[in-house]
């Protein structure tokens, strides 16, 4: 390839070769944020499940929702494409996924966490929870994780921005298909 050539596509033509695409996780998988302070973060989420074509975003505890202009201004009109769904009891919510033969995953740190990379998807679709930007995912939603999965870091910091660590796992899952 010569890359002196190379050109930049028109925001139209992104778009219509977007068009033509289908996602993996367009069917069967469900990002859900739980307990997320940031409306910053929540429309940075509502952007990457825009741009990896997910079924649905759920949003639950205390998690801002849309319409609000701090979401709207990092998720740039996202939110508006996005199917999403507040969920008020989170209990019920997962009782209800899991009669539809959803796997709970979990997006945390745990004694027994798998790497993301060695997560083998099943045969079913998936729900990929995360919670607060300080203290993870609520003990009472926990124990109902059929899996925790970790991303992994080699640095002096043990975590990710929330935004950026669900922008890597949806990658990870695309990969998996």
């Amino acid at each position: 390839m010569n890359r002196s050539n190379l050109k930049k596509l028109t925001t139209k033509q992104i778009f219509e070769r977007n068009r033509k695409r289908t996602s993996p996780l367009a069917e069967s998988f469900i990002l859900w944020l739980h307990d997320i302070r940031s409306m910053h973060n929540v429309g940075a989420a509502f952007r990457s499940a825009d741009a990896f074509g997910i079924h649905e975003l759920w949003l639950s505890g205390f998690t801002p929702l849309p319409p609000r202009p701090e979401i709207t201004k990092t998720a740039i009109g996202a939110e508006e494409h996005v199917a999403w769904r507040a969920i008020e009891n989170e209990q019920k919510a997962i009782k209800e996924l899991k009669e539809k033969g959803y796997e709970i995953a979990g997006l945390e740190q745990t004694d027994n966490s798998i790497m993301i990379q060695n997560y083998r998807l099943p045969d079913k679709p998936v729900c990929l929870i995360l919670g607060n930007e300080v203290t993870g995912i609520d003990s009472s939603l926990l124990p109902r994780l059929d899996i925790a999965l970790e991303i992994p870091q080699f640095g002096m910091k043990h975590s990710l921005n929330v935004s950026v660590a669900a922008g890597v796992a949806l990658y990870a899952f695309f990969q998996k298909f």
